[in-house]
């Protein structure tokens, strides 16, 4: 009799950890009828079935559905989020058969899937990965529906109806996705009928791509702000984007995906990091939003890229093949010891579209000869195929790329952002530089929740999780007696505030003294601005068309 197997997925397509999804799977059976059916179990996601003939089989288990992200299941009274494959069974050599899906809701509950279905009412998936691909939104949540290029489009909000309270919502959404289809060369979107999902929380961000679907999720709080509304045009741009690169134009290593272990992606920086960098310039391109606003949002990101000690530590291809062990699991020395595939990615990709520029080229040509020769064509992309697209546009970036992929040197973005007649200005602050930061609030509002690698702190050997107590015999209560303690500008006759000084201060219980000596006050933001001396008709003519997205 056949011993077929069933498997969970341990991780979510998109989200490079493993999750483990099984943790959440509970009283597991099989019946024949009313006959029980053996499970063994060959691992801690699979299962073998001793069938006794070839009847039907009906296996049943229950899921914990309490884990509110876009990767994970999530219900409650008012709504249901299923990302299917911390969900689905996988029946071993059933992969690419088609699969159904069978909803039971409440009465005034609606089903919200980027499948289509039978007459019967039943989801129809043409195989398991475009099964597990579809994240399921429940609820009775109001649709609006919209088209982009013909493409039939839903919106459904859980937390609140955006669309309602935004009469000029979808048509701008419209706007960038559409943005999104002339970057590609493409005259419409890749999918023939999209679903957009948002959760609108009290506080949250973040967002997972799918073949037909983006699902959201964006804070009250975040939207209410004068910024908040086009971040999370944005986060819809980074998403529709997505539906070529990665879905379609994706990764040699992620086809097919390998559902039950880590697969190293080198050419994650250029899945994400390349989709970080134009999420920004789309709702420009689509005439949503504002220059003002690129530069502000564009220096907000060169400045915590300056500002991340980790980038000396950790190079950009590095990032993207550690993403399993690292970048999904911060700790308090991560901006110290590692740098996002993500960020990095975004800053590589401006010098690249930049350094393009300077051979009559541009980023948005090579996206669109890779997705004509890789993405159209459903073959994955190597490392090698990357290197050859950007040397085809620009022979130098077949020495060059690598050299920044591989490096933790910083590429060299005063010259790159002189051509567009840009400028990165530092702000400094006006206290010495302690290297620290501070566990906001708390029963200890002085512990250290952070020590910067290679500052005064770590000079000092204090340890994240450290309180501290005295500084030169006097008690520290709260933050701003360290401004006291260590003021850039001291009173006549006080220790100088680079001075060496004593530092009292308790880890594990036991009260302990170092000598700290700050640095002198540090750079603390970026700004990116349009420099007057760089302003020629040459550098805004280059300024325009980088910003228009034009080669």
């Amino acid at each position: 009799m056949p011993q077929p197997e069933l498997r969970l997925p341990a991780w979510t397509p998109g989200s490079y950890l493993i999750r483990d999804h099984v943790r959440f799977l509970e009283g597991l059976e099989a019946r024949q009828g009313d006959v029980p059916v053996g499970l063994r179990r060959l691992g801690e996601a699979c299962w073998r079935l001793d069938l006794p003939s070839l009847d039907p089989v009906l296996v049943r288990y229950r899921i914990q559905a309490t884990e509110l992200s876009v990767r994970t299941c999530h219900l409650s009274a008012d709504h249901g989020f299923l990302a299917l494959a911390g969900v689905v069974l996988q029946v071993s050599g059933e992969r690419w058969n088609p699969h159904r899906l069978v909803l039971r809701l409440p009465p005034d509950w609606q089903a919200f899937v980027p499948l289509p279905s039978s007459a019967q009412g039943a989801f129809l998936a043409a195989d398991y990965d475009r099964l597990i691909d579809s994240p399921v939104e429940v609820g009775p949540h109001p649709c609006h529906r919209f088209s982009v290029a013909g493409v039939p489009h839903r919106w459904v909000t859980w937390g609140d109806d955006l669309p309602a309270r935004d009469p000029a919502w979808l048509a701008d959404v419209e706007r960038v996705a559409l943005a999104c289809c002339r970057l590609m060369g493409v005259p419409g979107p890749a999918s023939d009928d999209y679903l957009f999902v948002l959760h609108l929380l009290e506080a949250g961000y973040g967002g997972l791509e799918h073949d037909h679907a983006s699902v959201l999720q964006f804070g009250r709080r975040a939207l209410a702000e004068p910024q908040g509304r086009r971040q999370l045009l944005q986060l819809v741009a980074h998403e529709y984007l997505h539906q070529w690169n990665v879905r379609r134009l994706r990764p040699a290593e992620l086809t097919p995906v390998d559902y039950d272990r880590v697969t190293i992606v080198p050419g994650l920086w250029f899945a994400e990091g390349v989709t970080s960098y134009l999420d920004q310039m789309l709702p420009l391109a689509a005439g949503v939003t504002s220059e003002d606003d690129l530069l502000e949002d564009l220096g907000a990101d060169l400045s915590r890229y300056l500002l991340t000690p980790g980038r000396r530590v950790q190079g950009l291809r590095q990032s993207a093949e550690e993403a399993w062990v690292k970048l999904y699991r911060q700790d308090a020395s991560s901006a110290d010891s590692q740098i996002s595939y993500y960020l990095k990615g975004a800053v590589v990709a401006l010098v690249l579209d930049l350094h393009l520029r300077r051979h009559g080229s541009c980023l948005a040509l090579v996206l669109q000869h890779l997705w004509r020769s890789h993405g159209a064509q459903s073959r994955g992309y190597t490392h090698g195929d990357l290197i050859a697209a950007f040397a085809a546009e620009a022979p130098d970036l077949a020495q060059l790329l690598p050299v920044w992929l591989e490096s933790t040197d910083d590429p060299n973005l005063t010259t790159y952002l002189a051509d567009v007649g840009l400028a990165l200005v530092p702000e400094t602050s006006t206290e010495v530089f302690l290297g620290w930061q501070l566990e906001p609030g708390g029963e200890s509002p002085m512990q250290l929740r952070r020590v910067d690698r290679d500052g005064p702190a770590e000079r000092a050997r204090l340890q994240a999780g450290d309180e501290l107590l005295a500084v030169d015999g006097l008690r520290l209560r709260r933050p701003e007696d360290l401004r006291v303690a260590f003021g850039a500008h001291p009173a006549k006759g006080a220790p100088q505030a680079t001075a060496e000084r004593e530092l009292l201060y308790c880890r594990g219980g036991r009260v302990r003294t170092t000598r700290l000596t700050p640095d002198p006050p540090a750079v603390t933001r970026w700004r990116l601005v349009v420099a007057p001396e760089l302003e020629s008709e040459l550098t805004r003519r280059n300024r325009q068309r980088w910003l228009s997205l034009q080669a």
